[in-house]
């Protein structure tokens, strides 16, 4: 089985190379666009025929992992041609590859596809984006089914965990903690999600590709937490700190693109089908930190 990760070098992807490449069964091969690593060759997905490309078809893919794309909400609402051509475009180009190569399509999406009115969702909530990023994270979903059955799409939310360069929000604050800096957190009470560790989003698909699932699925672990109780929750591990959180709703915050109050996943079709699968949760991660 050869397993091409598109987007390696960033947190899901990294975690998925890392993982994958442990099965002497598998040809793992993974790509970066903006940021090289060690471990991954060049890919433009929005130049297919870019000369410095990855050479794909002597690789000749069965499984194509597109974990790329532009993450930064409030980016994307006011950079609406970019996110499409990064979120939307690309999901497009990979499409290409797919039929190409008779390839499996997995895809990774978002909560931000909902409106965060009635959340944790299951996989059979009604969509209604409410952001720039997320009905571009849509279209890029639809464009997968259209592209061939035989697909995968993971909805995410909320990701943390170990990567090369510490972007998403506990890392930061780890880091920020660890190196003495000083931080003010003006974080929102008022939006819920459900945290996952990009290791695990891994594990799940490591076990999704190795029985050859199909369709969509949802990740979440145990925590359901706002902005402000994770910033607590990272701060009782790290009592000793120079972050002051600060509280405030959504509306006081303004940020340039809406978001779901009431977000989140639940993961209740997968566990059905891996019972014994255990997610491990924001505090599993911390304590590990606590040890470096």
């Amino acid at each position: 089985m050869n397993i091409l990760i598109l987007g390696a070098s960033g947190l899901v992807g990294g975690n998925c190379l890392n993982l994958f490449s442990g099965n002497s069964q598998w040809k793992v091969a993974g790509t970066h666009f903006s940021f090289p690593t060690e471990q991954t060759q060049f890919f433009n997905t929005l130049r297919l025929d870019d000369p410095d490309n990855f050479d794909i078809a002597a690789f000749r893919p069965s499984i194509i992992l597109h974990a790329g794309a532009l993450t930064h909400v409030d980016h994307c609402e006011d950079h609406e041609e970019e996110s499409y051509q990064k979120t939307v475009q690309s999901t497009a180009n990979v499409a290409l590859l797919v039929k190409q190569y008779n390839a499996k399509f997995i895809y990774i999406s978002t909560d931000y596809v909902f409106d965060g009115t009635n959340g944790p969702y299951d996989e059979e909530a009604e969509v209604n984006p409410l952001s720039v990023y997320g009905r571009h994270k849509l279209e890029a979903e639809n464009i997968v089914r259209a592209t061939t059955e035989n697909h995968l799409i993971l909805r995410i939310t909320n990701v943390y965990g170990d990567e090369i360069r510490n972007k998403n929000f506990i890392s930061r604050i780890v880091e920020a903690i660890i190196e003495g800096k000083t931080l003010q957190l003006r974080l929102p009470y008022d939006q819920y999600a459900t945290p996952a560790n990009a290791f695990d989003i891994a594990r799940m698909l490591y076990l999704l590709i190795g029985d050859d699932k199909k369709g969509l699925y949802h990740v979440a672990s145990t925590d359901s937490l706002n902005r402000v109780q994770l910033a607590q929750r990272i701060l009782k591990h790290f009592p000793v700190n120079r972050v002051e959180v600060i509280p405030a709703t959504t509306a006081e915050i303004a940020q340039k693109a809406p978001r779901p109050l009431q977000g989140g996943l639940k993961p209740q079709k997968f566990l059905a089908e891996y019972p014994d699968f255990h997610f491990s949760n924001v505090d599993d991660f911390l304590r590990s930190k606590e040890q470096v």
